[in-house]
């Protein structure tokens, strides 16, 4: 007895492109794409025509904080750990002129950031959060003790008063390659 060579079936491919094509688009259509947004600092508006110089700042209005490339933290001359930054901003801002080394009023205050080029993007994160940390406790306090409520919870309008009495002044200077200190 001799065997018949059966004929295979045959696979349909006329659609197996329009089903592809679907199958991209959908995935297209349904797939997010995480961008990075970065870090959010309002900068000043530009101005071509500055003619005028800008207005001396005391020294004692500014509070100088530097990050080498080892990421050690220097704020007015003393080596503090990142998690000491908060208290010292927040000391510096609210002085109101009692210790003649801080600050005259809130509204002078100056935070004055100046990082190595080899300073590590956690530590700038960190100091970063610190720094605008101390400036959104301090008003959430002053928030609290002026209208007993919290800051978030404030109108517009009262909003407002409590950014012009604790103004965000961070100063941020151009790294430099300094190498370790």
């Amino acid at each position: 007895m001799a065997r018949k060579s059966r004929a295979l079936p045959e696979i349909n491919a006329g659609s197996m492109a329009d089903i592809a094509f679907l199958l991209l688009i959908f995935f297209l259509v349904t797939t997010t794409m995480d961008s990075d947004s970065g870090i959010t600092i309002k900068l000043p508006p530009w101005e071509e025509n500055l003619e005028q110089e800008p207005p001396p700042i005391k020294a004692r209005n500014v509070l100088e904080v530097l990050v080498n490339s080892n990421n050690q933290l220097l704020v007015e001359g003393d080596v503090i750990r990142v998690n000491q930054l908060r208290d010292k901003t927040k000391k510096f801002i609210t002085n109101e002129g009692l210790d003649p080394n801080m600050s005259v009023s809130p509204e002078k205050a100056v935070i004055s950031l100046k990082n190595d080029r080899g300073t590590s993007y956690v530590t700038y994160i960190s100091v970063q959060n610190e720094l605008k940390a101390a400036y959104r406790e301090v008003r959430e306090e002053y928030s609290l003790s002026k209208f007993g409520r919290k800051f978030d919870d404030l109108s517009p309008d009262q909003q407002d008063e409590v950014k012009d009495k604790y103004p965000q002044k961070i100063s941020e200077a151009e790294p430099e390659n300094t190498g370790a200190e």
